[in-house]
């Protein structure tokens, strides 16, 4: 009897702004069989082109890259390629990240640090039309999940990420870009991205128009300022 045919290769996108380990990652990957990288790039926009030129089954995707976040390319990608599968592939396992991603349609999330037995299992699980988290994300959603149920109350610009929202109480607070950079941990670069998707998410012309916005919503009290946590406690 003929032998079965080979199943065709697993076609894999890989985002990340940090070129080592993207490269890194990628010659990881071609080592596997059955998986072949398609396709690197650095930032969401990009990811945005690549998932229409270089067709992948699966793309591993990172969070924080300048230009456009992980999270939006996330919401681009599969609202027009819902096929495609998206892991999300990040430092970051705080709960509000995660829910994001979950949000804009990821169907993975791992750890950076994740063996490469577990990444190449979560590509070939998505590919398969699974949901797979790592094993300390898992617990988390479980935990989420397992909680009872409250009552949520509005969330100002529910079209902003977490990240951005916490960047914009900052700018409505007076912080400056390099403050907000050094308050969060993050490069320069990185908070101006953010901050230009937030002007244009919010559809406003510059940094004044954002923060009348955001204090209309009740963000980014100054310390000094009646109403805030810090004068009230006073």
């Amino acid at each position: 009897m003929p032998e079965p045919a080979a199943s065709p290769a697993i076609r894999v996108l890989l985002v990340d702004d940090h070129p080592v380990y993207r490269d890194g990652l990628a010659v990881l990957l071609r080592s596997i069989d059955g998986l072949d990288v398609v396709g690197t790039a650095a930032d969401g926009l990009e990811a945005v082109a690549a998932a229409d030129a270089d067709s992948p089954d699966v793309i591993v995707m990172d969070v924080q890259m300048p230009r456009m976040d992980g999270i939006e390319a996330t919401r681009r990608i599969t609202a027009k390629h819902p096929a495609v599968g998206i892991i999300v592939l990040t430092m970051s396992e705080a709960d509000e990240t995660v829910f994001d991603a979950m949000r804009a349609g990821a169907r993975g999330y791992l750890l950076k640090g994740s063996g490469q037995d577990d990444i190449s299992r979560a590509i070939r699980a998505v590919a398969g039309g699974d949901a797979i988290f790592g094993p300390r994300i898992a617990a988390r959603v479980a935990e989420f999940f397992a909680r009872p149920p409250v009552a949520a109350d509005p969330v100002a610009f529910p079209q902003l990420t977490g990240r951005e929202r916490e960047i914009l109480e900052l700018v409505a607070s007076g912080r400056s870009n390099g403050d907000i950079a050094e308050h969060l941990f993050l490069s320069p670069k990185t908070v101006r991205n953010n901050v230009s998707n937030i002007f244009t998410k919010l559809q406003v012309s510059g940094r004044a128009e954002a923060v009348i916005a955001a204090r209309d919503a009740g963000l980014g009290r100054r310390a000094d300022e009646p109403g805030s946590s810090s004068t009230r406690d006073r």
